[in-house]
């Protein structure tokens, strides 16, 4: 038997549980962190389609407003300075 396998054998006993505890507070450690990743992951998921309302409540009123200039503009009607007074008028929406 090789004289230094009895310094190895007290030196691996000693490291295979430091090595053991180790890997599982990594484990544990990856477990934390990939939770919260999915949890920042929701989080902006949440906020990005709270905007993408805002947008659409926001682009529906445009689309409302080009609709009614549309109208104006086709329709020729005699009363079209009073359709623009009306519009100048109205108190705006948009913010």
């Amino acid at each position: 038997m090789d004289p230094n396998i009895k310094y190895l054998i007290p030196i691996l006993g000693t490291l295979i549980p430091i090595i053991a505890v180790a890997g599982v507070t990594l484990s544990s450690l990856f477990d934390r962190w990939a939770k919260l990743k999915e949890k920042q992951m929701e989080l902006t998921a949440r906020a990005t389609a709270e905007q993408a309302a805002q947008y659409a409540a926001r682009i529906a009123t445009l689309e409302e407003r080009v609709a009614v200039l549309n109208r104006i503009v086709t329709d020729r009607n005699e009363g079209l300075a009073v359709q623009i007074d009306a519009l100048r008028d109205a108190p705006k929406q948009l913010s």
